[in-house]
């Protein structure tokens, strides 16, 4: 079914403490990325809705994909919900996958999904008023074409290979100077941060694409692209379906992003604004103040915690949240 000038909202959730998906998730061996901290559940998404509901009216529908568990006080009657199994979108001959790269990279399949989309993650939150105008407008996604070297990080053996997996695919397709003088409102948009118009004036000074730089918040991204990423890419798209776990062979979705920048069909805009990125392994005051006060109204929690800090900083975010977010939404029983 098309509907017209939607747009759609998708968050991928997994509940790592649950037994049955523990038990086929060890039945598996992995030479990739399989921390506990890629699962962990830290009893935030209820507000993760209550902030969708208040701050994002302009949403369509949510579609909420899982390995098939769901949170016990999730509402499945709400008209807006749609509930997603990972068997009922990704081909069968990859799962089970516990590879977020897979679920991210096979969205387009989704039944009824609108062409225009945002993915949130599960450790991306709403704390303030959106529109839907930051993330699509004249039917394109809002993003930031912004160059940055991808970092040779010895203490991360997956993320900098899949990042040059994405650059070596784009540089393919893409010739960095052509694509400069193309487009250079792209490049040079005024209201991108300091920082990142002045990166991309130095590295013109390089012919090849180096890397590109990436914001781990929503995600604005087309059905149309990610089919057609599929139909040019075939190899390394199967290639990465076929990694259960988190692999430095795979490509992602920041492929699906760029490739949409550079082939001119965004608009460009300064998505760090109004955006905070903030580790979980900070001081869990200042962290605990920033919801509190809305530092950003979009904000993203990753978890880089150690286990031995867990139930103290997951039982004060929860306090925090509920302090700005105290009313129970309608995808709540």
């Amino acid at each position: 079914m098309r509907r017209k000038n939607k747009v759609d909202i998708i968050v991928t959730w997994v509940d790592g403490s649950d037994p049955a998906w523990l038990n086929e998730r060890n039945k598996y061996t992995s030479s990739g990325d399989n921390r506990n901290s890629r699962y962990r559940d830290w009893g935030l998404m209820p507000y993760w809705f209550r902030g969708i509901e208040k701050y994002a009216p302009w949403a369509d529908r949510i579609f909420f994909v899982t390995w098939g568990h769901l949170p016990s006080w999730l509402n499945t009657d709400n008209p807006r919900l749609r509930i997603v199994n990972h068997k009922d979108y990704i081909p069968a001959e990859y799962l089970p996958t516990f590879n977020t790269n897979v679920i991210e990279m096979n969205l387009h399949r989704i039944k009824d999904l609108s062409e225009n989309f945002v993915m949130f993650n599960d450790d991306i939150f709403l704390l303030d008023m959106t529109s839907k105008d930051f993330f699509f407008k004249r039917n394109k996604p809002c993003d930031m074409l912004a160059l940055q070297p991808v970092v040779a990080n010895e203490s991360d053996n997956v993320m900098p290979y899949i990042y040059l997996n994405n650059s070596m695919i784009l540089a393919k397709y893409f010739s960095k100077r052509q694509n400069f003088l193309k487009q250079p409102g792209a490049y040079l948009h005024i209201g991108y941060p300091p920082l990142y118009f002045f990166y991309n004036i130095l590295e013109m000074t390089f012919p090849r694409f180096t890397g590109f730089y990436t914001v781990h918040g929503p995600a604005p991204l087309k059905k149309s692209f990610l089919k057609m990423i599929w139909e040019k890419e075939t190899y390394y798209c199967e290639r990465t379906c076929r990694n259960r776990f988190r692999s430095a062979e795979d490509v992602n979705q920041y492929l699906v992003r760029e490739w949409t920048k550079l082939s001119g069909n965004f608009i460009p805009k300064n998505i760090t604004k109004n955006f905070s990125y903030i580790g979980l392994d900070g001081n869990i005051d200042k962290i605990t103040d920033a919801i509190r006060t809305r530092k950003a109204a979009i904000m993203c929690l990753n978890d880089v915690c150690s286990d031995k800090d867990y139930n103290n900083k997951r039982d004060a975010l929860i306090r925090a949240f509920d302090h700005i977010l105290p009313e129970k939404s309608s995808f709540e029983i």
